[in-house]
């Protein structure tokens, strides 16, 4: 009795398989999106000996990570986006830029 099943589920299987598929699909894009999307981080040395990561978006410096030689990293974030940087020992509290990536 289990094999005339299991070649029934086997003929079944390969007729799935061999199926058309569905008319009216649109074809998944290629790839991620491009590098043009994710914001631009530069690596400097400061003067100090120490480095300075500097953090863009549409070429718009919003954020600065300041890292010592000695002591605990900081950053300089500009909240209002006038230029006027503001020292935060954290980052809690603080809304990176986003990008929509897909809408359903």
């Amino acid at each position: 009795m289990r094999y005339p099943a299991l070649l029934f589920t086997l003929l079944l299987s390969g007729l799935a398989v061999a199926a058309e598929p569905p008319s009216g699909l649109t074809p998944v894009p290629p790839g991620p999106p491009g590098p043009g999307d994710a914001p631009a981080v530069t690596i400097k040395p400061s003067s100090q000996g120490g480095r300075v990561v500097e953090y863009r978006a549409n070429g718009k410096l919003y954020m600065l990570k300041i890292i010592p030689k000695v002591g605990k990293p900081y950053y300089l974030v500009d909240p209002r986006g006038d230029g006027h940087f503001e020292r935060q020992e954290t980052l809690t509290g603080l809304q990176p830029p986003m990008w929509v990536i897909k809408k359903w």
